[in-house]
């Protein structure tokens, strides 16, 4: 990959180690469901790679299933409390598109549960809800993210658990953004389920996995084989999933030195003169910055950094190359910065000149549309 890359909330590169163990994974070949030799073998390399998913978790290796990505793992999660009898689903107002339209697919009712000025949930109305929920309801559903895709802000997970849990309630956590950059420990959060995906930590792409714990109750979305204990029918997706074990296995490693990350990124966030910072006095992932610059679109803003070779994203859900206005941001009050918001995001291959070319591109940018504007008016 040439140029800058600070995109890695959207992809992170394939790790050289993750890509190595997809190869070595297409040469061998085998169906993990056969009995013979190769098949045995392919097992073995799905088992191994589950007990490295896990130990990114803090799970138990049997608490993992494997699917297409975070994206199948949200859903699997939803739907099956809904399959469970659940008939309202309290979802976080700036979880992921896949969070959010699974809920609002499933029949349930949904409510949204409201976010403050700096990205954080507010548990006050989640113990009201809750304190309210009747029988007739099902049981209590909650999905809050561990770490929003676009600012960073980490949620207060463990304390709703605790809300959670005191109606027997269901807590499911995306913590597709989070594994990898801070330290996931399921029992610590209290999570019911989890999801992961594989690309954000270095992996292939098209591979993810749902850790459940013994509260949640899984139930199928896939039929036609009792692949993964019986929650996912298909094939497993060998190359996939021998890749993501290897990626999950360095993420863990790598814990420590993605913190410095931080520093890199405050830096930055220091010297971008006009930039309205989202979300600094809350707690955030090392590696994500996300800011605003009144008057500048984001869309523009990201084709101008892209001419010049550095590539970050829109702070806000692109579909089919359109950058739509953020909901996260309209989410905090903030439907002024909505449209006008950008993400940087480092990972594991990402340097602190990375950081300061970004800088120096997002300057030079920003002074040029500045005296366009001054030239129009």
């Amino acid at each position: 990959m040439t140029g800058v890359y600070l995109d890695y909330n959207a992809t992170a590169p394939v790790r050289p180690e993750a890509a190595a163990a997809v190869a070595e994974a297409l040469g061998a070949g085998g169906n993990p469901s056969s009995v013979h030799a190769a098949g045995r073998a392919a097992r073995a390399r799905v088992e191994a790679a589950r007990a490295d998913v896990a130990v990114l978790a803090g799970v138990p290796a049997p608490s993992v299933v494997f699917t297409s990505g975070g994206s199948e793992a949200n859903a699997l999660a939803i739907d099956s409390a809904v399959a469970a009898g659940t008939r309202r689903l309290i979802v976080s107002a700036i979880e992921h598109p896949s969070v959010l339209e699974t809920a609002q697919a499933s029949g349930a009712q949904v409510e949204l549960l409201p976010v403050d000025a700096c990205g954080v949930a507010n548990l006050a109305w989640l113990a009201a809800q809750l304190a309210a929920w009747t029988p007739s309801d099902g049981r209590p559903f909650v999905a809050l993210m561990l770490a929003n895709n676009e600012t960073g802000v980490i949620q207060p997970v463990a304390e709703a658990a605790a809300l959670v849990r005191a109606v027997d309630g269901w807590l499911h956590v995306d913590a597709v953004q989070a594994a990898g950059k801070i330290a996931v420990d399921f029992k610590a959060l209290g999570a019911d389920t989890l999801s992961l995906s594989a690309h954000k930590l270095g992996g292939p792409q098209g591979t993810g996995a749902l850790a459940a714990g013994t509260r949640s109750k899984l139930t199928r979305r896939l039929h036609g084989g009792g692949q993964e204990r019986g929650y996912r029918a298909g094939t497993e997706n060998v190359p996939g999933i021998a890749g993501f074990g290897a990626a999950a296995r360095l993420a863990v490693a790598d814990l420590e030195r993605m913190q410095e990350q931080a520093a890199w990124r405050d830096a930055a966030a220091s010297a971008l003169s006009g930039a309205i910072e989202v979300g600094p006095s809350a707690a955030r992932l090392p590696n994500t910055l996300c800011v605003a610059t009144p008057g500048w679109s984001s869309e523009l803003q990201v084709m101008a950094l892209d001419l010049a070779g550095v590539m970050i994203s829109a702070g806000s859900a692109c579909s089919s190359g359109k950058v739509k206005a953020s909901h996260v941001l309209a989410a905090m009050g903030r439907h002024d910065l909505a449209d006008c918001a950008i993400r940087v995001s480092g990972g594991w291959a990402a340097t602190e000149a990375d950081w300061g070319r970004f800088v120096a591109a997002w300057t030079l940018a920003h002074d040029r549309h500045a005296a366009r504007r001054a030239t129009a008016a």
